[in-house]
């Protein structure tokens, strides 16, 4: 794992393209779990809802998307950085349903998944440059996906606990 992924922590052994590929599924069993009133809970005080947890989950897929896609498409991409808090903003709209974030996010990763496994393994050592955490591969990158899915699938886990 690269020092570049802030989520390598999360992975530990298990293999992120099967993360990644197993994600929307697992979100599924843990939204069915939440029941009506669970996706205003939160797993911890002043944190996010699982509502809004998957809000922010549609909203980086389309981000990845768009990130793996330029550094397929470009030399060296230089990754756009998004400020997560001023997104989250909108997510306490409760017109922003969980069902369609979670459709969204499932839809999209589903696009990205299959893009991800047409792949010759040198496209996973690809570089981009992230402004934050600096140079990084396209391997690097997937990683990444998969520990923030892993972050954020036991935050998810925390709340249908409670």
């Amino acid at each position: 794992m690269s020092a570049a992924n802030p989520y390598a922590s999360n992975l530990g052994d298990l293999n992120p393209r099967e993360i990644i590929r197993t994600t929307p599924h697992n979100l599924i069993h843990l939204a069915d779990g939440l029941g009506a009133g669970g996706f205003e809970r939160s797993y911890a005080p002043g944190k996010w809802t699982a509502r809004q947890i998957l809000c922010h989950l549609a909203d980086c897929e389309m981000v990845f998307g768009f990130r793996i896609r330029q550094t397929l498409a470009d030399e060296n991409y230089i990754v756009q950085p998004f400020n997560q808090d001023a997104w989250a903003r909108s997510y306490a709209s409760p017109a922003l349903h969980a069902q369609t974030a979670l459709q969204v996010f499932s839809d999209l990763r589903g696009w990205n998944v299959v893009l991800v496994d047409t792949l010759p393994p040198e496209a996973f050592q690809r570089t981009l440059r992230h402004p934050e955490r600096g140079e990084m591969t396209f391997q690097t990158l997937i990683e990444t996906i998969a520990g923030h899915d892993l972050n954020h699938l036991r935050q998810l886990e925390t709340i249908a606990q409670g």
